[in-house]
């Protein structure tokens, strides 16, 4: 297994493609919510993943400040349901929260956060800043993340 971190345009063709389908399976299918998965903010994010034999395992992007928020955030939060449970989304937030305060030299980071992981985010940092809201039909609150 291996994690990498890599902008849109390092990304290679059979990544995209791999990315694009696991979010679509995700976000789509297994959670049955038709929306744009894909948007333009793609082109815009450095996309975190890590692959085992070619499968795409876990998933997020970061975008920098001014895209999604005012500040640097982490979306489309993802875990193959074959390897739930494991700890790899956890290890997974913990290197892009690096990555935005280390590299990108943000320190404060928001993200819209289903309601149902509000304790996932909690444990990582996050606070919650926000009343439920519907994003797509799923309630979500919005959490931030501030290093000290």
């Amino acid at each position: 297994m291996e994690w990498f971190i890599k902008s849109f345009d390092e990304l290679s063709k059979d990544e995209l493609y791999d990315i694009l389908k696991k979010r679509i399976d995700v976000f789509v299918v297994e959670q049955d919510c038709p929306y744009e998965e894909i948007d333009d903010r793609d082109k815009q994010s450095y996309h975190i993943f890590l692959k085992e034999d070619e499968k795409i395992l876990a998933y997020s992007r970061i975008l920098e400040a001014g895209i999604s928020f005012e500040e640097a955030s982490i979306g489309r939060v993802l875990v193959d349901k074959n390897v739930r449970g494991n700890g790899l989304a956890c290890d997974m937030m913990n290197r892009a929260i690096n990555f935005i305060t280390n590299n990108l030299r943000y320190n404060i980071i928001r993200i819209s956060a289903q309601e149902y992981l509000i304790g996932f985010y909690e444990n990582l940092g996050f606070k919650k800043v926000s009343n439920v809201y519907l994003e797509d039909d799923i309630p979500h609150v919005e959490m931030v993340y501030q290093e000290v």
